[in-house]
């Protein structure tokens, strides 16, 4: 019955570890691909685009594939060796399971999904910079009109 309990203590405390390993940071349409002298703060206004810029977005991982892969490799590990080898074996197992299954948790959010970086020069003469997914039918030049962090042909 001991042992039941090490390895229960093991998995919380190897979960509560790799938990704050994981990153939790998503791509908004408009953050972190910004240039020197182009501002993100979102607003409506009208302005021109000066340049577009395919990005590769990152997308992050919650952590929940880190927590269940940890679960999944402790309990496979549990079923190897005995005494102190077996806990060893576990704890083994909760950290390789927990790399795995955040690794397959990054993989499953898209990472590397091309983004559009639009540089505009707006109107009251300041620059912006947003991030969306997609261009349609903008090209370099064209007026625009922002709305809420996304930009329209106008």
């Amino acid at each position: 019955m001991k042992s039941t309990h090490t390895i229960a203590a093991l998995i919380v405390a190897s979960t509560a570890v790799l938990s704050g390993c994981a990153t939790t940071t998503s791509t908004p349409y408009n953050s972190g691909y910004s240039q020197p002298g182009y501002n993100t703060n979102v607003s409506s206004g009208y302005g021109t685009i000066d340049s577009i810029q395919v990005v590769r977005g990152s997308g992050g991982t919650s952590g929940s594939g880190a927590v269940v892969g940890g679960l999944v490799g402790a309990l496979v590990g549990n079923q190897v060796g005995s005494g102190s080898g077996r806990t060893a074996a576990t704890v083994a197992g909760a950290v390789g399971g927990a790399v795995v299954g955040n690794s397959v948790e990054a993989n499953r959010n898209n990472n590397g999904q091309d983004m559009y970086q639009l540089n505009i020069r707006m109107d009251n003469g300041e620059y912006r910079s947003i991030t969306q997914d997609s261009v349609y039918d903008l090209r370099v030049g064209n007026r625009v009109r922002m709305v809420d962090g996304r930009v329209y042909r106008y």
